[in-house]
């Protein structure tokens, strides 16, 4: 509606710095308090963690860079499922939606949750890692609540993503302080893990580790993938958002590292590796009593974190319906709200039914595999384009080299686990995106039975009070 445009004309008014803000706000979430026990335990030594938390952040930054001359190519909101609609066409796009709706946002949703539910239950459980259920319940009450905000009111949802953004920049800075603290005191732990003889002491070599612990470490650099939203606010995106990138992920990418520090500064690497909850645990040595502290701040960056996946889990729905690869309804906004409320639902039911079985190290596992295989497949058309169509209009250019190298790490990234260790799950995710062929053909492609869903989008409709949108929402 016109005031959308109206907002939307104001908002171009973010500089280099804004857009500095907004790229590492965007990025730092939830991953990285749950991650470096986890990139430990895979490579087994702090040296060579160290190394795959520097890797990431480069890689993060090739994939962010490639995708900003994609979305200056096609600049339209839905993502990757935009991009491969424009670049491959109709039926390759309906399987990136409905891996995305179906399968990376819900896990991605699943895992921000049982985040938050980990670091609310550890300081009931000093020692131990809280019990299962309670995790699993909590976490299933964070989504509702995400949810919730989202369906209520977009401004709200807004509003709550600056306090978030606070939490979290006030969390990780403490840790880095705390842990530069500890350097100048001089604690024990130090000498032990930053020995340069014992930095790489047990170092696990394997193509599975080194994949699984990148796709640890990519997880906490999660937001490289859309940032594209972003041109839309900047001054001069061409040249602004290329060098914000530029800039955020080198922050980030140092703050992951100071982190990662600052937690072995107090541990030992057995004990970051055993820890629930390792903010906590760093929190617990560090602020003695006031140990908790650590606990809200990080579960409240967290739940920033989910709630931001929500406030963009709609788009992909959105378009995706528009395209007329998902049911209509999912399409529709509230009448008065006008939030996606029919999309929004139905991530969260089927966030919820990833929760139940899921563990967070094998939620993270399916959603990289699963990603990672996607972005290759964007990268590759990117590359396409570079080659075969060089005249089109393009405010900024990307070195081909490097989507190329982006493209390599992706190949890696989603080969390296199955060759080296052939698991079931993967067969899964392969067969759950080729049963989309069963529901393509018949329904999409040749436009089946068009009237069977129509009697359920009118009640559905009538029930959520919902409306088709306008394209601009």
């Amino acid at each position: 509606g016109g005031e959308t445009s109206r907002s939307l004309q104001l908002k171009r008014e973010i500089g280099l710095i804004g857009g500095v803000a907004i790229v590492s706000g965007s990025m730092i979430g939830a991953g990285i308090f749950m991650s470096p026990q986890y990139v430990l335990a895979y490579v087994g030594s702090p040296g060579a963690s160290m190394l795959i938390w520097v890797f990431s952040g480069v890689v993060a930054l090739f994939g962010a860079l490639s995708y900003i001359e994609l979305g200056t190519i096609i600049p339209e909101s839905g993502g990757e499922f935009t991009y491969i609609l424009r670049i491959y066409g109709s039926f390759p796009a309906f399987f990136a939606a409905i891996t995305f709706i179906l399968l990376l946002k819900p896990s991605s949703i699943a895992a921000k949750a049982m985040t938050i539910a980990r670091y609310v239950m550890a300081p009931f459980y000093p020692g131990c890692p809280p019990p299962q259920l309670a995790v699993k319940c909590f976490a299933a009450f964070s989504i509702l609540v995400a949810a919730m905000t989202n369906i209520l009111n977009v401004r709200l949802a807004l509003r709550v993503q600056v306090i978030f953004l606070v939490a979290k920049v006030f969390s990780l800075t403490f840790i880095v302080i705390g842990g530069l603290v500890k350097v100048l005191q001089g604690s024990t732990v130090i000498e032990e893990n930053f020995d340069v003889e014992n930095a790489f002491q047990g170092t696990q070599f394997s193509l599975n580790t080194l994949g699984k612990a990148l796709l640890q470490g990519l997880w906490s650099y999660g937001g490289w993938s859309n940032l594209n939203y972003v041109t839309e606010e900047l001054n001069r995106p061409e040249v602004n958002l290329p060098r914000a990138v530029l800039i955020a992920i080198s922050l980030v990418t140092t703050l992951y590292l100071l982190v990662n520090v600052s937690y072995l500064t107090v541990m030992t690497p057995k004990e970051l590796m055993s820890s629930s909850a390792v903010a906590v645990t760093w929190g617990n040595k560090v602020l003695g009593s006031w140990g908790w502290v650590m606990s809200v701040a990080a579960a409240l960056s967290a739940f920033g974190s989910l709630n931001g996946t929500f406030f963009s889990g709609g788009r992909v729905c959105f378009v995706a319906a528009r395209e007329g690869h998902m049911p209509d309804i999912l399409s529709m906004a509230h009448v008065h709200r006008l939030t996606p409320s029919p999309a929004l639902i139905f991530t969260t039911i089927i966030s919820l039914v990833v929760l139940i079985p899921g563990d967070f190290q094998s939620i993270v596992n399916y959603f990289s595999f699963t990603a990672w295989f996607f972005y290759a497949i964007v990268l590759s058309g990117l590359i396409y384009l570079k080659i075969k169509k060089p005249d089109l209009p393009r405010p900024y250019k990307v070195p081909i080299v490097i989507p190329i190298l982006v493209l390599a790490a992706a190949i890696f990234l989603v080969l390296a686990p199955i060759i080296d260790n052939p698991q079931i799950e993967y067969l899964y995710v392969a067969l759950f995106i080729l049963s989309g062929v069963i529901v393509y053909i018949p329904f999409i492609h040749y436009k089946l039975c068009p009237g069977m869903l129509d009697k359920l989008t009118v009640f559905l409709q009538l029930f959520l009070e919902v409306a088709p949108a306008d394209k601009n929402l």
